[in-house]
């Protein structure tokens, strides 16, 4: 496939990022040319930005200014990987929203059956249904993460726009979305309705005050996601040199950080997103912070491990917990030190999972005789 489409990087950027240190991350990137075949084989993750925010609900407060971040985040040094990166460069803005989205999906969905990773910088995140779409013909069932202070469930009667993307997914057809978890919604932004419609759809969500008084709740949903959104509009405004950036509460740095090494550490995840950059003003420090977002989750793909988890595998401990009328089947990785709980699965469905990542606290809790929130959910789904 060619990418006809996309806008390659600038060649007079190109050189300068190729100038920099072999021990930086230049030397791990490809940048496209419209006039060369690629080798998808030889890479691992694709690089692309989107110029389009026009359905974003947000003011724009800069232009695109993904170069600038180019520039920054191929100077950073590296540690002991072995991976290749693509640059396919920025999709441009379409006629209508909709060309836009055709040539993010088109362009998604080959490297989806590549096995190549996007890191997509945009743009309003209405663009996380088209990359959720991309999966449809490659995969039947995907879990989402979004990082988000609300749940952009909208009206999705009405036309899609950047906070109602979810509610579209969970109406339009093909019915591909098994689990949608949000983490770190806010709840004076969240109606009761909305928080209502997770528990009747046995959705997940963290709010930001449980995150912050144990952040490593994030690891075993990123494990278990196939895509991660997140909107840069959930940075608290104190963390970045915007005095017109009004989230008083949001993700530290440190926290943006996090998330992003955790979701690059999945195993599962094969699509990632950083939306509304056009919502906050432009400056050295909100340069320097979505590349270090961008660098950590490449530091988080350079240590997947790719466990293959079975309960017959010699590298994984069983625990079997019995309550009341269930017998709760654990498994812990000797390798990673990870943990898995299995979920009954009545209707024999495959296409469904039947082990769910968890953490240790599950099996501690389980052992009080209190069963896990997320299995409960994860059962119920498994058997409709």
């Amino acid at each position: 496939m060619t990418f006809e489409f996309l806008e390659p990087v600038d060649v007079d950027l190109q050189e300068t990022i190729q100038s920099f240190s072999n021990q930086s991350l230049a030397s791990f990137v490809t940048f496209y040319n419209s006039e060369e075949e690629i080798n998808y084989k030889d890479n691992n993750l694709a690089f692309i930005c989107i110029k389009d925010a026009r359905l974003s609900v947000y003011k724009e407060k800069s232009d695109f200014f993904y170069d600038d971040i180019r520039l920054e985040l191929y100077q950073m040094y590296v540690g002991n990987w072995n991976l290749n990166i693509l640059d396919l460069g920025n999709i441009q803005m379409g006629d209508e929203v909709s060309d836009t989205a055709y040539v993010l999906k088109s362009t998604l969905n080959y490297l989806y059956s590549k096995s190549v990773i996007p890191i997509l910088l945009g743009g309003g995140q209405d663009f996380t249904y088209h990359q959720y779409r991309a999966y449809d013909g490659i995969k039947y069932m995907v879990n989402l993460a979004v990082a988000d202070f609300k749940f952009d469930l909208g009206n999705s009667d009405l036309p899609l726009q950047s906070q109602s993307y979810v509610g579209k997914m969970i109406t339009a057809e093909p019915y591909n979305l098994f689990n949608y978890c949000n983490l770190g919604y806010q709840t004076h932004y969240s109606s009761r309705e909305e928080i209502d419609l997770m528990e009747k759809l046995f959705f997940e969500s963290i709010r930001l005050g449980e995150l912050k008084q144990d952040f490593k709740k994030v690891e075993p949903i990123l494990r278990d996601s196939d895509l991660f959104s997140l909107d840069m509009y959930s940075v608290k405004s104190s963390e970045i040199a915007d005095s017109g950036h009004k989230t008083v509460n949001g993700f530290d740095t440190l926290e943006l950080c996090q998330l992003c090494r955790y979701a690059g550490m999945s195993d599962k995840l094969s699509s990632f997103g950083l939306y509304e950059l056009q919502a906050l003003s432009k400056s050295e420090s909100l340069i320097q912070l979505v590349s270090q977002m961008i660098w950590y989750f490449i530091e988080g793909y350079s240590l997947r491990l790719n466990e293959k988890v079975t309960e017959e595998s010699p590298y994984f401990i069983k625990y079997s917990v019995p309550i009341e009328d269930e017998v709760l089947v654990f498994l812990k990785s000797e390798v990673s030190q990870r943990w898995w709980i299995k979920i009954p699965n009545a209707n024999n469905n495959y296409s469904k999972p039947s082990l769910l990542p968890c953490d240790e606290q599950d099996y501690i809790e389980a052992t009080a005789a209190q069963l896990p929130e997320r299995w409960l959910k994860a059962k119920y789904k498994n058997n409709m």
